[in-house]
């Protein structure tokens, strides 16, 4: 990173703002006046052929003027391999092999604006590489189910956490020369019936909780892309939602760029046009030939066309194309890039629980059982939706066994047969009764054959290693969880390994909670290792055997049980079955072979599964447990690590704050233990006599602080006073609640160490 873009990241990482302010001149405006020019050249066919899909991942330029076409790429975590143009099938190239970086829960769990910004960078450095100008990411969705089958690509369920990392992942990859498409605008917190449901929710909420992530890469980050959401928002689809696409994003937010369909996510033409989206993908059905008869019948304007033009090629004169013979050149995985995802792998892991048996003690050389078929399961591909046909992906025994070496002996057994395929995949036919009888006792016999294999392991060694947690077909695009539950009977298996030798440590390799209450009281240490991409079997290796003091923090609440999160709680979720998955439909199409089964087993279930009420409204995530004062399993920003830290000498600047002030927090940080370790100090604010409802508390600021053994530093955080803003209703802008405030500082939601009283005036 040179310094000039340095100091302007630090810059926007001082300015923790997200609340919205005057609206700010995007720097993609600098082109209008070239872009005039071009817009006056070009016919109607010309524009309208510019506004839907040519290809797959590809829509029109303009070749006589000079104007490239213009190439998508899916990779949230990833940059996608290379497709026939038509189809979702591989073009079959071998340098398209790309570094699969850890999964959006991952990288908000080290709680590092700059590592989402090198995180940025990476992608994009690899994006260019294949020629392409837009990652359809980051995926910016608050995390409002702990089941949604989406939340390992998402970021967090709070707000502020989102805001900060989705700021550093979208400057990352425009400053390194691609355009970024934050997805899925908006609320688009659930993955069942996503194309069918319709969101009510209350305008405050989706402007507090789930609307700022967005705003903020808009506003601070300058993103250049948008992707409507399949879903509705208020009766409309997103794709054709005047207030979210033309009310909110363009004329509050500012934003200037385009507006992209998700694939197969558009209804109409002219409510699609006039209301704000950009280009259809992947086809043409309502912005070809429709949108050109609609001109032509009065119904759209000419003048709307241009302006939709104007967003698109703003985007498109902002990132220079590759030239065709330059792209594909050489692998798209890179060192440089394998070392980001290594960095975030190591900073992302969670230490959730530890009765001294971490790090890992390898004197005398122990015999480790390693048992789970997470232990060598990779996880750049499965389930639905974007994955990573990466260059490696070293699993968690493949790190271990480089790590140690001779230093411990390391006997491997399966111990489960892992969920494969779930859903989604060839139907060859129902079968019958007795196929199904045969199924089931040839899996019970694998079963009873993988069991005795992991006890006999188990039973010989110092120690086990299990490992536990989803994989990459639990957590899929297009369908959510039905439970919290470890999947493949590993909650059973794991008492059975508990008889035998209780001295555990249990990984979990999951992108979402899981239930615990069974691998908990039989784990003498908790580890979750999420899906940590390319070099994650080196950083989880690293950190149990304490190379690394583990410094990840949980970026969402683990609740004791399902029932207690607040969808849950309040029967807002599941609103029931639905039909086939639109974005399973639109895969099916193009791969006729293809079909699923649980979608049509799933549909005409239940009567009404359409409409989401969000009736828990802001008391989201740890919001809710705070606020209704409900008991969880571990709280919003916790993780251990190998040492211990003392807060100290919590100071404002100032007493009484006025509205365009910034409160200046300090507290002392000791490092009190023998590691090296990195404390995330995290600052939140109680509103002690407000005039309007609040949750009980609020995270506004926060800082990844680095400390060797002993070593004591000053944290200041600042909290801008507009950024405790809320949104009212009654005169439609943010507003003061000006009160007495208590900052209450901590290494977790739940671990309050020191506060601080202040007042608003």
């Amino acid at each position: 990173m040179n310094n000039r873009i340095l100091f302007a990241f630090l810059l926007v990482l001082a300015f923790t703002g997200y609340a919205g302010g005057e609206t700010r001149k995007s720097a993609l405006l600098q082109y209008d006046p070239a872009i005039d020019g071009i817009i006056g050249q070009m016919t109607l066919e010309e524009k309208i052929n510019m506004l839907h899909g040519k290809f797959m991942f590809v829509s029109a330029g303009v070749e006589r003027l000079g104007i490239a076409d213009f190439k998508y790429v899916d990779g949230p975590f990833g940059i996608r391999e290379e497709l026939q143009p038509d189809s979702w099938s591989p073009l079959g190239l071998e340098n398209d092999k790309a570094t699969f970086f850890p999964t959006g829960s991952a990288l908000a769990a080290t709680w590092s604006p700059e590592l989402a910004y090198r995180y940025g960078t990476g992608m994009a450095r690899e994006a260019r590489l294949r020629g392409k100008d837009m990652i359809l990411g980051p995926a910016i969705n608050i995390q409002r189910i702990p089941t949604g089958g989406r939340t390992y690509e998402y970021l967090s369920e709070d707000p502020f956490l989102s805001s900060r990392l989705s700021v550093g992942f979208v400057k990352g990859i425009q400053d390194a020369g691609v355009a970024a498409c934050l997805k899925h605008y908006a609320l688009n917190n659930q993955e069942n019936n996503r194309g069918m449901v319709n969101v009510i929710v209350g305008e405050r909420a989706m402007r507090e909780i789930y609307l700022p992530p967005f705003q903020a890469a808009v506003e601070e980050a300058d993103a250049y892309g948008v992707m409507a959401a399949y879903n509705k928002v208020d009766g409309l689809w997103c794709a054709e939602n005047d207030m979210l696409l033309n009310t909110i994003l363009r004329k509050n937010w500012g934003f200037a760029g385009l507006v992209v369909s998700d694939w197969g996510g558009t209804h109409s033409t002219v409510n699609s046009i006039i209301n704000g989206l950009n280009v259809e993908m992947p086809g043409r059905r309502f912005f070809g030939d429709a949108l050109l008869d609609a001109v032509k019948a009065g119904n759209v304007s000419e003048e709307i066309v241009n302006q939709r033009v104007r967003e698109v090629l703003r985007v498109r004169l902002a990132i220079k194309p590759v030239p065709e013979e330059e792209a594909n050149r050489e692998m798209t995985s890179r060192p440089p890039q394998q070392k980001i995802a290594y960095d975030v792998a190591c900073k992302s892991i969670v230490l959730l629980e530890n009765n001294g048996v971490l790090p890992l003690d390898l004197k005398g050389k122990p015999v480790i059982a390693v048992i789970g078929d997470n232990a060598v399961r990779t996880m750049g591909l499965g389930g639905v939706g974007a994955g990573v046909k990466t260059l490696y992906e070293i699993t968690p025994l493949e790190g271990l066994k480089d790590r140690i070496g001779e230093k411990a002996e390391l006997v491997y057994a399966q111990g489960y047969e892992p969920v494969l395929n779930a859903g989604f995949g060839r139907r060859f036919g129902r079968k019958s009764q007795e196929e199904l009888e045969k199924e089931a006792r040839e899996k019970e016999l694998l079963k009873q054959t993988m069991t005795a294999e992991a006890l006999e392991a188990a039973a010989k060694a110092d120690l086990v290693l299990f490992f536990a947690g989803d994989n990459r077909w639990v957590e899929t695009e297009g369908s959510d969880r039905r439970d919290m539950m470890l999947p493949s009977g590993q909650d059973e298996l794991i008492q059975k390994i508990a008889q035998v030798n209780p001295n555990i440590v249990t990984i979990l390799v999951s992108g979402a909670p899981n239930d615990l209450n069974i691998v908990k009281p039989h784990s003498r240490a908790l580890v979750l290792s999420w899906f940590n991409g390319t070099e994650g079997g080196n950083a989880l290796a690293d950190v149990l055997t304490g190379k690394i003091s583990p410094g990840g923090r949980l970026p969402f609440t683990f609740p004791v049980k399902l029932e207690d999160s607040p969808a849950y709680a309040l029967s807002n979720y599941p609103q029931g079955g639905g039909s086939r998955d639109v974005f399973v439909g639109l895969v099916e199409e193009t791969n006729p072979e293809m079909g699923s089964e649980a979608g049509e087993q799933d549909s005409n279930k239940f009567s009404d599964p359409n409409t989401a009420y969000y009736s828990e409204e802001s008391l989201v995530g740890y919001r809710w447990f705070d606020t209704k004062e409900k008991p969880v399993m571990y709280p919003f920003g916790y993780g251990m690590t190998y040492t211990s830290f003392e807060y100290a000498s919590p100071a404002t600047d100032k007493e009484r704050y006025g509205k365009n002030d910034v409160i200046r927090l300090s507290i002392d940080l000791k490092n009190t233990g023998a590691f090296a370790a990195d404390e995330v100090v995290q600052a939140y604010v109680h509103r002690i006599n407000p005039d309007v409802e609040w949750p009980y508390k609020e995270l506004k600021a926060f800082s990844r602080v680095a400390l060797d053994a002993g070593e004591k530093k000053t944290v200041t955080l600042d909290i801008p006073v507009k950024n405790l803003r809320y949104w009212n209703e009654s005169i439609q802008d943010w507003d003061h609640d000006l009160c007495d405030i208590e900052l209450l500082v901590g290494a977790s939601a739940g671990d309050i160490k020191v506060r601080k009283k202040i007042t608003l005036k």
